[in-house]
């Protein structure tokens, strides 16, 4: 699948999943996986990051509060058109473009650091973004990104439940069988059926890697591996919120972090 093509799909999702992300319906974001993102977070004020694949902006408006000054693009432009408009709303300085996470509209070294959450296994080519990535953070700069987890949300995922209805296996199935573009469509479950009555279902492209492969793939581009987070919710998080209860057996993301090293001069 070509990145016009998974565009494509993003556009048609960008104005229900704004809608539907501002309404609290993503709470696998909310309350566990950008809140984890941003407390492995390395101290960022007064440095300068890009955001890749910004949707429309939420996580972009994150990190500018805690002091960046933060570029945000994405290849779907109704995303950039309210990324922008919360921008004119309440100012960050946040600067956002249309663009494609494989072919970024940056010189290289131009960042501190890069982030990208829940973006990068959207994207056709994982070897092109990372390695788009490693161009335009400067040596000695990091690239942060979140994924579904390859191991524990690969194309079949199912969370078995005990008669009380609680989390107590996830079934997990086709690991080493890859998607190129296979189409799955789905909705927030959080949404209320009065708009799930009235919501198209998203339909977005998987383009599954197993963590072998996200390895290599950083590894390859250039970055040193620094750190790896599996969020999980805590008990308190898990009564609070059921719907992330299933974090306790499995994660269901995984957070990388990963350095350009100091001395690199030139792509690997």
């Amino acid at each position: 699948m070509k990145a016009s093509e998974a565009g494509a799909f993003w556009e048609r999702n960008a104005e229900t999943w704004t809608r539907h992300v501002r309404a609290g319906y993503d709470i696998y974001r909310d309350a566990l996986n950008s809140p984890a993102f941003l407390d492995a977070l390395p101290a960022i004020e007064g440095r300068r990051g890009l955001d890749i694949g910004c949707g429309e902006g939420a996580n972009t408006r994150h990190l500018a509060r805690r002091g960046a000054r933060m570029d945000g693009i994405d290849i779907a432009p109704t995303f950039i058109r309210h990324a922008q408009a919360a921008e004119s709303a309440a100012p960050l300085g946040i600067s956002y473009a249309v663009a494609d996470g494989m072919a970024l509209p940056f010189a290289e070294a131009t960042f501190d650091f890069a982030a990208a959450f829940m973006s990068l296994m959207d994207m056709p080519d994982t070897a092109a973004v990372l390695g788009e990535a490693w161009r335009v953070v400067r040596p000695g700069g990091f690239l942060q990104f979140t994924i579904v987890h390859p191991c524990f949300s690969p194309p079949h995922r199912k969370v078995l439940r005990d008669a009380l209805g609680n989390p107590r296996a996830v079934e997990v199935a086709d690991y080493f069988n890859g998607r190129d573009g296979e189409v799955e469509r789905w909705g927030f479950g959080s949404a209320p059926a009065s708009e799930k009555a009235v919501s198209p279902l998203f339909e977005v492209p998987r383009f599954h890697r197993t963590l072998s492969q996200w390895v290599d793939f950083v590894v390859g581009a250039g970055f040193v591996l620094e750190r790896m987070v599996e969020p999980c919710a805590s008990p308190e998080l898990a009564a609070a919120q059921p719907v992330v209860a299933d974090t306790r057996v499995v994660p269901q993301a995984l957070i990388v972090r990963a350095r350009r090293p100091a001395a690199s001069s030139g792509a690997p």
